[in-house]
Parts: C-alpha cells; structure tokens; sequence
C-alpha cells in the first residue's frame, strides 16, 4: 500500500506533507540524537546508515506509510529546501495483518519552537484523511506515552477515546473507528487540503536525491 504517497504532497494552512526520502535522513537522524524525542517516540538512536536503512524500509514496505511534516509557509516560499523546513514526522502503520482497515498513527514534532501552535493537530488530520480516502482505513489507534499529556490531550480533541493503559510499557493506547459521521468531520476538516505531485513541485536536482 506504501508506494502510494512516494510521490504525494498534502498542502494544508501550517503544514506540508511530504515523502520521506533519503534527502531528509540527515535532519531526521539529527532529530533522533535527542534523548527526549527518543523517551516520547520510546525509540532506541540509530546510526545514520541505519537511518538510511529504515527510509528505505518506509518507502518500500507494504505496511507502513509516512510523510514528513513540514513548516508550509516557509516552504510554499521556496526560500527553503525541505531539509530546513522540516518539523516533524507523521506515520501510519498496518498493524493487524488480518485487518487492513486499521491503521496505528503517530506524529511526532520534533522542533520544539513548533509544539503547541496546531502544527500537529493539523498533520494527524491530513494523515488520517488521507488513510481513510487512499488506503481504506475505517480505524485508528494511537499508543502514547503517559507523561505525554499534550499528545494525550490532542487525540482525545480529534474524537480517540482511551482504550487501555499498559503499565508494563507505560503508555496509553486510543482509538477512533470511523463511522459515516466521523468520516464526513474528518472530509471537513481537511477540506481546504490540496494534493499535489511531489516531482513537479520539487526542482530537478532535489528529485535525483530520492
């Protein structure tokens, strides 16, 4: 299901979705030296070999889909390639191989100077929509960490409701099923987004990277 966004743009009002390619492992592994990040996205630090490894794993794998979140009005300037723009990430994963309507989402903002502005809010929208219109999603869980009271607080504002608490990994797991009524919010909420081919918004050398 994955290759299906290797050349997907998401424009929204904040933020830009964009495929994540080799060009943005080294911001991303940049990003991922940081002990808090690793705590909040309970993620061990790679080597940057092994974060190239991992892209390639997110673009070629079936069962995984991601976009990086990007700063949109920096970005739609052109005045910065997307390396320099990026805040943070946001993913979808096949969890259940007898379930292909449920999709376990993250999001991760990871420039601090972008947390709590609707940065986040806006990119788990636009990926939900996306999961619901492109791959047939119908169900959402997201498991959080229980310190991490603002991204707790942001899923219960996007209609999740908490399903369980694991004490064992210390995280909070939420979930959304998507009826007509929650469908047609989610359409609604997103439907000032815009779709776009990544190569003809990207110049040539930038495209060659990927």
């Amino acid at each position: 299901a994955m290759k299906t966004n290797q050349n997907t743009v998401l424009q929204g009002k904040r933020v830009t979705l964009v495929p994540y390619t080799a060009a943005h492992v080294p911001r991303y592994h940049e990003w991922m030296q940081s002990q808090e990040l690793q705590r909040l996205t309970a993620s061990e630090p790679l080597s940057l070999e092994q974060e190239y490894e991992m892209q390639r794993s997110w673009r070629d794998d079936a069962d995984k889909c991601t976009f990086i979140v990007l700063d949109a009005e920096r970005w739609r300037g052109q005045e910065c390639a997307d390396q320099d723009c990026m805040v943070g990430d946001v993913n979808l994963f096949l969890t259940d191989a007898k379930d292909p309507t449920l999709g376990e989402i993250e999001i991760m903002i990871a420039e601090s100077g972008y947390r709590g502005r609707g940065f986040g809010k806006e990119a788990t929208l636009m990926m939900m929509s996306y999961g619901v219109r492109k791959l047939g999603l119908t169900k959402y869980e997201a498991k959080i960490g229980q310190e991490n009271a603002a991204s707790i607080c942001m899923f219960k504002k996007l209609h999740f409701k908490e399903v369980a608490v694991s004490s064992v990994f210390q995280e909070v797991t939420l979930r959304l099923d998507v009826d007509e009524r929650e469908r047609q919010w989610l359409l609604e909420q997103t439907n000032h987004v815009e779709e776009k081919s990544y190569v003809e918004l990207k110049s040539p050398a930038e495209v060659l990277e990927t």
